[in-house]
């Protein structure tokens, strides 16, 4: 092959990656067979550089049926029935083109679950943005970009009747050359009607379903595995175009398809198109595998082997059936008005063969380009940054009189109501959905056939993980679940998505290691397995790379969705209480950020067994009827989370209470919360038993007041910041 360094550096492989695939091919590969390699190494599918860390990850317990491996995970959830959900990122196609990218990301993640046999019910997102209140370029491309993203999101999943029921925006300036969409969906199935990514069983039909294949996204997992410079301006060719109306059709298909016995396994055609699908199916298996690929169906003319393999064009499935109902299949799927054409075959080989109109044009061993993927063991170097951002403290800075601070904290864009966004999103398709998108920390779904709910969480805080990368990681899984035990769920399992920079920078995959170690231990210390994931590295434009952003979704079940716990007051005249103790933490705090724009300090002291017994004390409490609603503490402070909770409702409070120091109102400590209480009597008897520290804050009123400590406000006042600052920020230029 002419110019093979040339070939080489635009499929991003290295001259020891060429040497390796003549190796196993035992010859010199062709063009398409280096386009495989390319996507089948690059590092959004093979995680070369990730996989080290990821190895540890508690991924097991009694309720966990499908860990990390598959399209998503799956836990038990009673009564015959399971939860599948996972959370994909979609970040650089949808810095690209914001619309198409967030769409498509959404139509991928809702693939991945259906795919397993679920009926998708809940989904969630949690974006980044860069600073969206300045009036220079920036300022205003990231609000086209936050209004392009939703839009995106929105249509598709109103599209498919999913309910957006919930997620998290957040907003900082190193975001500003690369966002971050991660997409997360959740689908219901009954337990033993899952259904996997394989293809075995030599002689049995490989049949592609779906949209036709047209170039669109070609290059994408490529794309994907590299930072941001000049150039990728000229990239919207690589990202994908997606059809929300084909792809319900898609999945009312498949969910037909799996009623029956037709189908040894299924796979979404997601990064890297038939590549990756066909490879893994038959990976899993140990098979072998036989495509016609002029049998594809296309869309565009003249398209070549190269081009249908590598294409990433949307709402494809491919399926390995049973030999004898290959018709069974392609007539369901007809029926539906959707593509199906039997392409292959399973075969013994464990190798991949592809014919282009009878003629061999590739033949790779399937083993090694699954299983002998570069294994990257890239230097890791702690940050130099960290010594002089963990040197300051909050007494570095000048005094802020508490009113100003609050007045400054509660107009940010991370705190205000963020209905402009939530209003796009049809969040009550279903009938399902108890907590919606702005009811305050988690989310939650009815389970009609039993009674039950599903509370979910999305959860990181990235300056958190910017001055600390290991406890900042920790800290997120710990946010996630206590927003879930917050509404009365027991919190079960995680699914990350693991959002940082360039991995070719020591002190970028130092960070990724140590946020991998926080994460593994929260979650063995709480028992919380990870089941399925992702990881996005490259989040870098010019050298710049975003914050550590391990963004976490928890899953949990209350065993009565009639006993979801609100997250504001629900009534004047009850009890407030804090259950454990403020200290001084302003590490990584919104009120330095906020006040003084910086990002700095250390993270407050980590207590996974205070944590457990928080979530523990609530869950049961709230069973027992003792209380009325509950909100953890966390950015902003007791202060933010007492007004939000006030706002919401429209109920005014006083609260006092004794600290160390008048800020503290707005300290981030960790594993504390607000709790509403009609019983004082009973629940104080019940703190006391159960060992948990609980402070009376004060009472909820009738009146239209603000009260806390030093800061009164009036309630009117508040509410036109909370739910009128975001809209008058991001319509700003329309």
């Amino acid at each position: 092959m002419e110019n093979i360094q040339e070939v080489l550096k635009s499929h991003k492989l290295t001259n020891l990656d060429y040497e390796h695939i003549k190796k196993i091919l035992k010859r010199e590969p062709n063009l398409l067979e280096i386009g495989i390699f390319s996507a089948m190494w690059s590092e959004h599918c093979s995680y070369k550089s990730s996989k080290k860390y990821l190895r540890g990850f508690p991924t097991e317990a009694p309720w966990v049926i499908q860990g990390p491996g598959e399209n998503a995970g799956v836990i038990d959830i009673g009564d015959g029935l399971a939860a599948v959900f996972k959370m994909e990122s979609h970040n650089h196609p949808s810095f690209i083109e914001p619309y198409q990218g967030a769409a498509t990301g959404v139509g991928g993640i809702l693939r991945d679950v259906f795919t397993m046999g679920a009926r998708p019910v809940a989904n969630l997102n949690a974006l980044r943005f860069g600073e969206i209140t300045k009036d220079d370029d920036i300022s205003r491309h990231q609000r086209y970009l936050v209004r392009g993203v939703v839009a995106g999101i929105g249509d598709y999943g109103n599209c498919m009747g999913v309910p957006t029921i919930g997620g998290e925006t957040f907003f900082d300036a190193s975001y500003n050359g690369n966002i971050l969409v991660n997409a997360f969906t959740l689908g219901i199935a009954k337990r033993d009607e899952i259904f996997y990514g394989r293809a075995e069983g030599v002689g049995n039909p490989v049949i592609y379903v779906g949209s036709k294949t047209g170039r669109d996204g070609l290059g994408g997992a490529v794309m994907s595995s590299d930072s941001f410079n000049e150039e990728s301006k000229s990239l919207r060719p690589t990202v994908q175009v997606g059809d929300p109306f084909t792809e319900k059709l898609l999945l009312e298909a498949c969910l037909e398809l799996f009623k029956h016995d037709y189908i040894v396994g299924i796979q979404d055609m997601g990064a890297a198109g038939l590549t990756s699908s066909s490879f893994e199916m038959a990976g899993r298996s140990g098979s072998g595998m036989i495509m016609h690929l002029d049998k594809v169906p296309a869309r565009e003319e003249g398209m070549t082997p190269y081009e249908f393999m590598l294409s990433e064009s949307q709402e494809r499935m491919l399926i390995c059936a049973k030999k004898g109902f290959e018709d069974k299949v392609v007539e369901i799927f007809h029926k539906w008005d959707l593509d199906a054409e039997i392409i292959g075959e399973v075969t013994d080989s464990g190798e991949m063969e592809l014919f282009w109109h009878g003629e061999k044009v590739a033949q790779i061993p399937i083993e090694p380009i699954t299983e002998e993927a570069p294994v990257l063991d890239r230097p890791i170097e702690k940050p130099k940054y960290l010594e002089s951002v963990n040197k300051k403290s909050v007494d570095d800075f000048e005094r802020i009189d508490n009113g100003v601070a609050f007045d400054k904290l509660f107009s940010s864009m991370e705190v205000v109501d963020k209905a402009w966004i939530y209003e796009q999103y049809d969040s009550m398709v279903q009938t399902n959905t108890v907590k919606a998108p702005g009811s305050l920390d988690a989310s939650v779904i009815r389970i009609k056939e039993s009674g039950k709910a599903i509370a979910i969480s999305s959860d990181c805080n990235p300056r958190y993980c910017y001055i600390d990368p290991k406890l900042g990681a920790a800290a997120a899984v710990m946010e996630s679940g206590r927003n879930v035990a917050m509404s009365g769920a027991r919190p079960l399992a995680i699914t990350d998505c693991l959002n940082y920079g360039n991995p070719e920078n020591p002190e970028i995959m130092w960070q990724f290691a140590m946020g991998c170690e926080g994460i593994k231990e929260a979650c063995r210390a709480l028992n919380t397995p990870v089941v399925s994931g992702n990881v996005s590295l490259y989040n870098e434009t010019e050298g710049e790379s975003v914050f550590p952003t391990p963004s976490i979704a928890m899953v949990g079940v209350n065993e009565d969705a009639n006993k979801t716990l609100p997250s504001y007051f629900q009534k004047s005249g009850s009890s407030i209480y804090l259950l454990g103790e403020i200290g001084s933490d302003f590490g990584g705090s919104l009120y330095i950020k906020a006040l003084f724009d910086e990002v700095v300090g250390k993270m407050a002291d980590i207590d996974f067994q205070k944590e457990l017994k928080l979530w523990d004390f609530v869950i049961e409490a709230n069973r027992k009827d003792l209380l009325l609603s509950s909100k953890d503490i966390n950015v902003g402070g007791l202060a933010i989370a007492l007004a939000k909770m006030s706002v919401k409702s429209g109920i005014g409070v006083e609260a006092k209470i004794a600290l160390n120091d008048s800020r503290d109102i707005f300290s981030e400590t960790p594993s504390c919360a607000i709790v509403e209480v009609e019983d004082s009597e009973s629940f104080e008897k019940f703190a006391k038993e159960f060992g948990i520290k609980v402070t009376k804050l004060g009472s909820t009123n009738s009146c239209t007041k603000f009260i806390c400590n030093d800061v009164e406000r009036d309630l009117g006042q508040l509410k036109d910041v909370y739910f009128g600052e975001f809209v008058r920020v991001v319509e700003r230029d329309i």
